[in-house]
């Protein structure tokens, strides 16, 4: 018995031994290097703070990219890792990775841990930190538990360099261009119910609006057996008057003469200006600058503007109003559907049923998915690359609009409640939640969407403290969202020869 005692004891130190050799040999970024083949990334970490540290200390790979070591949390984050690591490495081809789209944020939240960057970071607040620094750790520490924050949201490029990453107030976004183009007059003029280039006087920007006929339909409702019932809301049968919706969302250089024109400091609250029939363009208060990459690097001019606050969509709007001369507002919720179903009753506009073209059916995704009807008037997670895209891109809906189910989720003007569409969007008694309308509706999908939510009817709602849960900004900035890339809108303009004028 006493040998065998001996024995077990043994084998268990020399396990435990070449065990922790194993787990050293597996922890060194050499090994790493080995499985990832991704040069980019290890240049990158190379040129790093967090290799080139002021006291010479190399923070390696296992470091950031596992839970802390002694923990079980590391060994099995460890072990899983490994086991994805090797099937990826004999199954996969490296070089058909997208790994620009992999070093954004929202990858990297999920293979970089908290409690490792606190174990080296202890001290938070350590001499020679900025007052911006220290509002920001400040709300980390209070708040990193109720709402989930990430070390990384505010610090992308410790661990790899990247010369376009910035979280500081951008003095990119807004500079004149030097590009000399024309400057409009005035603003185009109506002489019917019919589609128009909209000419902003003081500005180059031109933009289209659809003449959208009005109608009755039934709002929420699809032949056919839905999929995923339980994101649309109730049918209803609603009566549209005739309006204008612009083709396309608004874009970059569109936002960016508004921001130009607008963003000095002094001014007056939109609202009283329009309360007070104030018609003058420099009383408005524009946007603040923005904190980062406000483009996420995907260009600007033609793509569409996203990253704004519903305050800043409707502050455009009114703005927009005061230049031409014209009613420009968001759409409501019920004109955005019909717009959106351009005449017709089915999941989508185009033919094919959401069973078909999503990835959250087994069949689909081992069998794969004929995607060419949809990706030609859609722009979602299967042909985005993770990215927005002009909207000229796709084709256009029966209506003439584009990109109304995919590219950038838009806002419109209504409170969102879960039981009931809102008759009067800018009323809202004593609310406490999405379901009582404190958030605004938001319609359509995303660049990252399934095609199970580009549906016609599918509607969810703005989540502004999830949305803007890393603004290092105190108070946070009531223009611009942190942690939402995927958001922005179109704009609508009302129909005013129905009203005589």
């Amino acid at each position: 018995m006493f040998r065998l005692f001996v024995i077990g004891l043994t084998a268990g130190i020399v396990l435990m031994f070449f065990g922790n050799k194993y787990l050293d040999y597996t922890s060194t970024d050499e090994y790493c290097m080995s499985c990832h083949i991704h040069p980019a990334a290890d240049e990158s970490w190379q040129q790093s703070s967090h290799h080139n540290t002021k006291s010479g200390m190399v923070i390696h790979c296992v470091e950031c990219h596992l839970p802390p070591e002694g923990s079980f949390n590391h060994l099995y984050t460890k072990g899983m890792t490994g086991l994805k690591d090797v099937w990826s490495y004999y199954t996969k081809d490296s070089a058909s990775f997208d790994w620009q789209q992999r070093s954004r944020l929202e990858y990297a939240v999920k293979i970089v841990y908290n409690e490792s960057c606190e174990k080296c970071h202890e001290n938070l607040f350590t001499t020679g930190l900025s007052s911006e620094g220290a509002v920001a750790h400040l709300y980390y520490v209070e708040n990193k538990e109720k709402l989930d924050l990430q070390c990384i949201s505010c610090h992308l490029d410790v661990g790899h360099y990247n010369p376009d990453y910035s979280h500081k107030a951008s003095d990119v976004f807004g500079a004149d261009d030097s590009e000399p183009r024309e400057i409009y007059d005035s603003a185009t003029k109506l002489t019917g119910f019919e589609s128009f280039t909209e000419k902003v006087p003081g500005t180059p920007v031109t933009f289209n609006m659809i003449a959208v006929p009005g109608g009755t339909f039934r709002m929420g409702s699809v032949s056919g057996e839905p999929y995923r019932k339980e994101d649309e809301g109730p049918v209803r049968e609603v009566t549209v008057s005739p309006f204008y919706m612009s083709e396309v969302e608004v874009v970059w250089s569109d936002y960016e003469a508004f921001f130009r024109e607008t963003r000095s400091e002094g001014r007056i609250d939109p609202k009283v200006i329009m309360e007070r029939n104030l018609n003058a363009v420099d009383a408005v208060s524009g946007p603040t600058p923005f904190y980062g990459q406000v483009d996420q690097g995907w260009g600007f001019g033609k793509s569409p503007a996203i990253t704004m606050s519903h305050y800043a969509a409707q502050t455009y709007c009114q703005w927009l109003s005061i230049k031409t001369g014209k009613k420009y507002r968001l759409p409501t919720e019920a004109e955005w559907e019909y717009a959106a179903r351009g005449g017709t009753e089915t999941p989508y506009f185009f033919e094919g049923s959401p069973k078909k073209f999503t990835r959250d059916r087994w069949w689909n995704r081992v069998f794969g998915i004929d995607t060419a009807v949809i990706n030609t008037y859609v722009i979602y997670a299967e042909n985005s690359g993770g990215r927005t895209h002009h909207a000229d891109r796709v084709a256009p809906n029966p209506f003439g609009l584009k990109n109304m189910l995919g590219n950038v989720m838009e806002y419109c003007s209504d409170w969102y409640s879960e039981t009931a569409y809102s008759d009067t969007p800018d009323k809202v008694t004593d609310p406490k939640g999405p379901e009582d309308g404190i958030e605004h509706v938001v319609r359509g999908g995303s660049f990252s969407s399934d095609a199970k939510d580009l549906r016609v009817a599918c509607r969810d709602y703005s989540r502004t403290e999830e949305w803007m849960k890393t603004d290092p900004q105190s108070p946070k900035s009531i223009w611009w969202l942190s942690d939402c890339i995927k958001i922005g809108f179109r704009v609508v303009c009302e129909d005013e020869s129905k009203s005589g004028k």
